[in-house]
C-alpha cells in the first residue's frame, strides 16, 4: 500500500503478458533486422520505466482485451521490480538501436537477443531477470 492508503499492487499476469508480447516483437526484430521495430519496443519500455509498468501500452492491452476474459487475480506484486525491469529492457533496446544506427549489426543483434532471452524467461517461466536484479540491488543497498 502507498502512504495514501491506495493499493498499487499489480496482477502478476499483466507483466507476464507484456513479456510475451515483448518476446514476439524482439524475435521479429532478430528475424527481420528492423531497427524501427526495436525503436517501437524501446518506446514501450520507456513508458513502462517512466510512467510505471501499469501504464504501458501492453498493460493497457492486457486490461482491455485479456483481463476481462480471465478469472479474478489471485496473486499480486509490487510494481517496483517490473518497472526496474522495463528500465533494463530499455537499456538493451537502446544499445541495440545504437548498433543499428552505427551499422554494428553484431551489437544490435546481441543486445536484442539478450532482451529477448529475458522476456522469454518471464513469459514462459515467470522468472523476471530485471525484477531479480532489482531485489539484489535493494538488498545490497541495505
Amino acid at each position: 500500500m502507498t502512504s495514501n492508503g491506495i493499493d498499487d499492487r499489480i496482477d502478476v499476469r499483466g507483466p507476464r503478458f507484456g513479456a510475451a508480447l515483448t518476446a514476439v516483437v524482439l524475435a521479429v526484430v532478430l528475424i527481420g533486422g528492423s531497427g524501427w521495430l526495436l525503436a517501437c519496443q524501446a518506446l514501450v519500455f520507456a513508458v513502462g520505466a517512466v510512467a510505471g509498468v501499469q501504464r504501458s501500452p501492453y498493460a493497457w492491452l492486457f486490461r482491455r482485451a485479456v483481463r476481462p476474459r480471465l478469472s479474478a487475480p489471485t496473486a499480486f506484486e509490487d510494481p517496483g521490480p517490473p518497472r526496474f525491469a522495463q528500465s533494463v529492457g530499455l537499456f538493451f533496446a537502446l544499445v541495440g538501436l545504437a548498433g543499428f544506427a552505427l551499422g554494428v549489426q553484431w551489437l544490435a543483434f546481441a543486445a536484442t537477443a539478450a532482451a529477448l532471452a529475458a522476456a522469454f524467461l518471464n513469459a514462459a517461466f515467470g522468472y523476471c531477470l530485471g525484477c531479480e536484479m532489482y531485489l539484489l540491488l535493494r538488498r545490497a543497498a541495505g
